[in-house]
């Protein structure tokens, strides 16, 4: 019996809640859904979705630990975006002073893909379909 239906949502724990919530909003173009401080925590949550579908939770704490966070690290890898054209959307985020890897060429399906990074390192894909 298959009981997972799909993935819910990506938690993602950020050093400067201002500026990620920034990257995420306006160059990457979420649309918060929700935002709400947590005064016990001293904590933010910013609910955010893509294209009507809920897709991220962005929270801040105080002081959080750093890790490793490279595509090749243990642990979560990397989260991935499909696009419709890999150059329109390097040459889109360009403009907005994001620094894009060179443009790989997945050995398998032949599609091209490539990373960047937010505001704390986490590696993000785009993958053309």
């Amino acid at each position: 019996m298959q009981l997972l239906k799909s993935v819910h949502h990506i938690a993602i724990i950020c050093s400067d809640y201002e500026k990620s919530k920034a990257f995420y909003t306006e160059k990457l173009g979420f649309q918060i859904d929700r935002e709400v401080f947590r005064q016990e925590r001293n904590s933010y949550k910013l609910d955010l979705s893509l294209n009507g579908h809920y897709c991220i939770e962005l929270f801040s704490f105080p002081n959080p630990p750093a890790r490793t966070s490279r595509p090749e690290a243990c642990g979560l890898r990397h989260i991935a975006f499909q696009v419709d054209d890999i150059v329109t959307a390097i040459t889109h985020f360009q403009t907005m002073d994001i620094e894009m890897e060179p443009v790989r060429i997945d050995e398998f399906t032949g599609k091209k893909f490539t990373f960047f990074a937010d505001p704390d390192d986490l590696p993000i894909e785009l993958y053309e379909l």
